[in-house]
């Protein structure tokens, strides 16, 4: 039942994300991610609220946490682990994560660009 739990809220979460993204960027235009921006910082606020107000044993934690705010944008899930680092007096633990996350990620983005370009003969990829 967990994972039906986190299924179900990941697949309203991902759905609510393609339509709010897409509706904000279209409502704001020009070249800059706005959507995605827009739903990082409201995925990492909800997140943060629901962490407070569902307890660890709340199966609706498992729909709401990992699941909805998961599909509604995984930064919130990085945001709260990296939070919980910090306020755990891991300082240091928390800043590598997030230099090593955000470094990582974007080398792993343009490799598998760079991958897929050569898969599909497409180097412009």
């Amino acid at each position: 039942m967990n994972y039906l739990a986190v299924a179900a809220g990941s697949a309203a979460g991902g759905v609510l994300r393609y339509a709010l993204a897409g509706w904000l960027m279209r409502l704001a235009g020009g070249s800059f991610p706005w959507g995605t921006l827009a739903v990082n910082v409201a995925g990492c606020l909800a997140i943060g609220v629901l962490a407070i107000l569902f307890p660890v044993t709340d199966r609706w934690r498992l729909f709401l946490l990992p699941g909805f705010c998961g599909g509604f944008t995984t930064f919130s899930a990085f945001s709260l682990e990296a939070t919980d680092l910090w306020k755990s007096g891991a300082a240091d633990k928390a800043l590598i994560y997030v230099a090593a996350s955000l470094f990582l990620c974007l080398v792993a983005v343009a490799a598998g660009m760079a991958i897929g370009g050569r898969l599909t003969g497409n180097s412009s990829n």
